[in-house]
């Protein structure tokens, strides 16, 4: 893709021959009728030669979008909270998938704009062909964006090929490829999340749960430095990081609560005591070290951290207390 990225049209290009396929399809569908060598035939012949191609894969498109037809029952079975035992392995055999675990879900955002599930939902299918040994099937979510399960099979087509067979390669091999996502032309990075392995086919709803956890938690870290990413359940390492995966509102309400009155940081004197808070829990409740970072008088930070107690009703002597107000000033 970068390399037909950067090639030039074809009629400015006369070492080489680019044409689009089909000018309609997605970044992330998108075909190429590539001649890297000069080209004796007319272009009349050469567009006609790529109609043939664009009816082709028009009829690949129908396929596949027959196939996510029983995906997206899948994954509403897996969203369920309660799914059935006996529906569930019936839903993934109509999916080409094994009745037998282990399996990987991711889920995608492109955001909320129109098209974006189904943008999504490509660039999940572009992705994963590029995974060896393993089957997948990918369909919209209603909820938005689109996700996929990830079957690893011992007997599916490039199972013996490097880097395939066991659920952890699905990690590497997918954090590896996830940045080409960003060579398709006019395409936008998508965010990402994926679960554990789930061991069978009860576990899914789990799975997915998590990769949308991970999701929520890839779009709030991407937001931050304006990129997509993909980020999986064992990258959340950190208070901050598993924080990160809650909805903003949840956040926002917590935050609220647990710092009562200083959470109203338009005050002046409310600001003072949330920094001095802060630097007394990244200093690990050192007054000293609190003191000096804050060219403060000890006895200032003891009032301060005392203002602190009174307004929010937690003992920063305890653990626990320290635990919930650092984890609200995350949620701010």
């Amino acid at each position: 893709a970068r390399r037909l990225k950067a090639a030039a049209p074809f009629a400015a290009a006369p070492a080489s021959t680019t044409l689009r396929v089909d000018p309609d399809a997605s970044p992330y569908g998108q075909w190429y009728l590539h001649l890297p060598g000069p080209v004796d035939a007319p272009p009349r012949m050469l567009h006609e030669i790529a109609e043939v191609f664009a009816q082709y894969r028009q009829g690949l498109l129908r396929r596949r979008a027959a196939a996510r037809v029983p995906a997206a029952e899948l994954l509403e079975l897996a969203a369920a909270p309660r799914p059935g035992s006996a529906l569930l392995p019936a839903a993934l055999r109509a999916c080409g998938l094994p009745d037998h675990g282990p399996y990987t879900v991711i889920a995608v955002s492109m955001g909320a704009e129109e098209g974006a599930a189904e943008a999504g939902a490509e660039a999940l299918d572009e992705v994963l062909r590029h995974l060896p040994g393993h089957r997948f099937a990918t369909a919209r979510l209603a909820t938005g964006g689109a996700a996929a399960v990830i079957a690893t099979d011992s007997g599916a087509p490039g199972a013996g090929a490097p880097g395939a067979g066991a659920p952890g390669d699905v990690v590497a091999t997918l954090k590896g490829l996830w940045p080409t996502l960003d060579a398709c032309d006019d395409a936008t990075l998508p965010y990402g999340g994926m679960s554990t392995p789930a061991a069978g086919p009860q576990e899914l709803n789990g799975a997915l749960e998590q990769a949308r956890y991970a999701l929520t938690a890839a779009v709030r870290a991407g937001s931050a430095d304006g990129t997509g990413q993909l980020t999986t359940v064992e990258d959340l390492t950190t208070l901050d990081a598993l924080l990160a995966g809650i909805p903003a509102d949840v956040r926002t309400a917590f935050g609220i609560h647990a710092l009562g009155p200083l959470a109203d940081d338009t005050n002046p004197s409310h600001r003072m005591l949330l920094e001095t808070l802060d630097t007394f829990l990244a200093h690990n409740g050192s007054w000293a070290r609190t003191a000096e970072a804050l060219h403060l008088h000890v006895n200032t930070v003891h009032y301060r951290i005392g203002r602190v107690e009174l307004l929010t009703g937690r003992d920063l002597a305890r653990l626990d207390h320290k635990l919930d107000l650092k984890a609200a000033l995350l949620c701010r």
